[in-house]
Order: structure tokens, then sequence, then C-alpha cells
């Protein structure tokens, strides 16, 4: 597994917004019921099994609060573990650990779902010659946490934004072309030219008679969109090796395994990030006695 290692800049970013959301003025409840010398300490406990994700922002979102709690990661992100696993442990300000809780259960719960859906779309096309990729269907605001948890589960990384490289889908297509099919080839080789020899073009067909004009233009890459097994298995054939074919839509576990049965090289899941529900962890804290 590579390229594990997150931007410090932008997690602080994050993790700076939602506290100033959760506790813009402080935390009221712990101010009025924690002696302010109480110490803590706390474990990151799996209530269930998965892939870890987020150990370093659950760490850098309790150092914000205070940075001399004391925060041991025991395990490494990408790492699958078992319920009743201690994936982390925290020692400091009781009122610290308690302000810094929330948000970094918060994060560390989702990044861990997302890492633990994207291994199991993983396993399931193991053997094929499919990559699972995902989507920018991503929370606004966590794009670099969530496509980061992808990488955790062993998937890869679809293009970061609408400024990484070019990808033509259907209401692309329809405006360009004004609804003539016979300009697509010469518009799309127009486009091209446009651009960068860097720069990677793809573009989305939703019917195989589209197919051989996108080809025709020298596009990198070519997505086929909601296509079923056997237009996929026809399309695959029909690209030949001119093009990298990826599979999209309809996706999800039960027909993943299938859709990379057909030959495609990529198949993006947008359900990896827009639709994950929060892993099942928790922060179990025991006080130490107050010192004298």
């Amino acid at each position: 597994m590579t390229n594990l290692t997150l931007p410090a800049a932008p997690v602080r970013e994050i993790l700076e917004r939602a506290f100033a959301e959760d506790a813009p003025s402080g935390d009221i409840t712990s101010q009025l019921l924690i002696p302010a010398e109480a110490r803590a300490t706390a474990v990151l406990n799996a209530r269930v099994p998965g892939v870890f994700s987020g150990g370093t922002v659950f760490r850098d979102a309790m150092k914000l609060v205070d940075p001399d709690t004391e925060v041991e990661i025991l395990l490494a992100d990408g790492e699958a573990f078992d319920a009743g696993t201690h994936l982390a442990r925290v020692s400091g300000s009781a009122r610290s650990v308690l302000l810094a809780e929330r948000v970094g259960l918060n994060l560390v719960q989702r990044m861990s779902a997302i890492a633990t859906k994207t291994a199991e779309f993983v396993r399931l096309v193991e053997g094929t010659r499919a990559r699972i990729t995902d989507t920018r269907k991503t929370t606004p605001g966590l794009r670099v946490l969530e496509r980061y948890a992808v990488r955790c589960g062993g998937g890869a990384n679809h293009r970061y934004s609408l400024s990484d490289a070019v990808l033509a889908k259907d209401n692309h297509l329809a405006v360009m072309t004004g609804g003539d099919s016979s300009k697509l080839t010469e518009l799309l080789i127009a486009a091209k030219a446009q651009l960068g020899h860097t720069t990677h073009f793809e573009v989305e067909v939703d019917r195989a008679e589209q197919i051989e004009p996108v080809l025709a233009a020298g596009v990198d890459t070519i997505m086929l969109d909601n296509f079923s097994l056997e237009e996929l298995r026809a399309g695959v054939k029909q690209v030949d090796g001119r093009a990298i074919v990826e599979a999209s839509g309809n996706v999800n576990i039960n027909t993943v395994t299938e859709i990379a049965s057909a030959g495609v090289d990529v198949i993006s899941v947008g359900g990896l990030t827009h639709s994950v529900s929060a892993l099942d962890l928790g922060l179990d804290i025991e006080l130490k006695p107050t010192q004298n």
C-alpha cells in the first residue's frame, strides 16, 4: 500500500473549522463539571472489525486542543482490526480530552468506515485487472480525508477536482454537440488539441454507438456508464486496448465482481464515500485521581 500520507495544512484547516463549529466558546459542560487539574487516560476502542484510517487525524485533533496531550497510535493506517482492538491511547487534561473527543471520533469513524468499505470492494475484484477508485461524491470540505481513507482501504483515487483532468460527461456532450452526434469526434479532437500533453482526457458514454466516435478522437480513458454486463464485455472487446476502460454506475457489493470480470481496467464507486455509515469506534475514558 502506497502514499498513505496526509498534507498537514488542509488537515489542520479541517480541524480548526470543526472545533470552531463544535466549541466556539469552549466546552461549558466540562468547565462546569470537571476540575481544571483533573487528568484522564482514554483508549480508542474498536467495537466492530474494520480497517483503520485517520490515526494521525485523531492525534492532531487531540493535540490541537492541547499540545500537552499525549497520544499513542497503536495501529497503522491501512491495517485491519478485530472488535475489541485498541487503536490509540490518549493521556492528558481531562477537560482537553473531553473537548477534543467528538471531533476526533467523528473523523476517525468516518475515515475508517470508508477504508473498511473500500477494502471489501478491493477484495471482491481480486484476480481481475480492475482497480477500485473513488469519485468526486465526497463530503464538502472533507475530500482530502475521504480520499486518503480510500487509499488506506487499498483503493485508488480518481481525479481530485475539476481542475485536474478533463472528464466529459453526458451533459457536456449534449451541450457541446447540440444533439448532433455526427460532430462528436471532430469536436473532441479540437478540444484535445488545446490541452497540454500531460492532461488526461476522459469521456463518458452511455450507449454503445458512442464508443467508436469517442475512440476516434484519441481519448485516454472511456467511461462506460450504466452498461449492462453484456454491454460491458462487448465494449471492452470493441475498445481492444485503444483506451483505458472505466466502468461506472450501478456498482455495489453485489455487482462489482461481475463488473470486474468483464475485463474493465477501472471501476469507480461513488458509494465508497457518499453514503458510508460511521464505523463504531468509541473513546473509553478512565479518570486518574487528582493529585493533591
